[in-house]
Parts: structure tokens; sequence; C-alpha cells
């Protein structure tokens, strides 16, 4: 499904970093090594690198992946990209001064699953740092996922992020432009959370 989406040479998602990422990125420790769960084409990833950061990207999507790479390569900056299903992952056995999941839908099974190791893989101050479409964002019909169980609302993901310290826990209604896939008013979860 999503070499189909990202077949064309044209970003889908733009090849600027998320608004929300911009925003609170700098909050994840300095020079730090991040993880960027469903990277899709690199627009995050490729941005953290450039703010200083060690960062490790992983998409399941081979040509999400190469569009990746070579954004980074436009960039020159140094991305390690990874090509693999979050399911199976050894990734979360290692330890991270920041985890970015920016419009990462799973199965909310699997969610919490991932929700779960990442945390136990955060570093003490690490920070964990989310931007998702909330169910309510089904009729809004400007991006995201229509299966209500891929969507994330902010207490939920409280939930499923035990042993964090939340600065940032809020559902908002907010104006999203990133290249064709997201475009127009949006209602989002956004989270930023330290490990204690």
């Amino acid at each position: 499904m999503w070499d189909e989406r990202y077949k064309d040479e044209k970003y889908m998602y733009g090849t600027e970093p998320n608004d929300f990422l911009k925003e609170q990125g700098q909050r994840i420790p300095k020079g730090g090594h991040v993880l960027c769960i469903a990277d899709g084409e690199g627009r995050n990833s490729t941005w953290l690198a450039e703010m200083g950061y060690h960062v490790t990207a992983i998409d399941s999507s081979q040509r999400g992946v190469e569009k990746a790479k070579r954004l980074a390569q436009d960039k020159n900056v140094i991305v390690q990209h990874i090509c693999g299903d979050l399911s199976d992952t050894p990734l979360f056995e290692q330890k991270w001064d920041g985890i970015v999941s920016i419009f990462c839908h799973l199965p909310s099974a699997l969610r919490e699953r991932i929700h779960r190791q990442a945390v136990d893989s955060l570093n003490p101050k690490g920070v964990f740092l989310l931007e998702a479409y909330t169910p309510n964002q089904i009729p809004y019909g400007t991006g995201g996922p229509k299966d209500p169980d891929l969507l994330l609302k902010a207490q939920k993901a409280k939930s499923e992020l035990l042993g964090l310290e939340f600065e940032i826990l809020r559902e908002v209604e907010r104006e999203i432009h990133e290249g064709d896939g997201h475009n127009g008013l949006s209602h989002v979860t956004q989270i930023l959370g330290v490990k204690s």
C-alpha cells in the first residue's frame, strides 16, 4: 500500500518537518540519539539530523525509505535508514534520547505494545514526541485513516505510555499543510512526554 502511495517522484507529505515536531523537537536532549518510527519519505528524520541529532529512521515502505535516503543526501545529512516492520524490530532493545512518532497509525493492539516498548527504551530524561489523528478526524477528510481503531485519543495514549511525565497532552484542531497527503483543518492528539 505505502509503496504505491510513495511511487511518484513528488513527496506525498512534502519535505518540510511536521509543525509540532518543529515546535517541540529541540526539547529532545541536544545531540542525542533519536528513533523516528513510521518515518515515511524522511522529512522528519532529515530535519532532526539537520538539528544535530543522531537519527535512526524506520519505515515499512521500501519506496519511502529510498526517497528518505535521497532527501537526506540532498540536505547533506546522515540518517540511518531501516526498511522494516515495527511489529518485528530490535530497535527498541537500544536506548534512545528521543522517539518521534508522527502520524504513525497502527492497529490498537500493536500500538499499545510499541508504546510500552518505546517508554522502556528511552533513556532517563528521554523525550517521546507524538502527533496523530484522533477519531474526530474522520469527518474532516483532510488526511489519515478512516478506521477508528487506527486513530488515537489523548487519554488513551496516556494510558499506553505509562512511565512518562507529560509536558504536553492534548487534542487540538489545527490547520495542517503537509504536501498533498495532509491538507486542511484537522483534529489531532499531540504529546510530549519525558521519562523520569
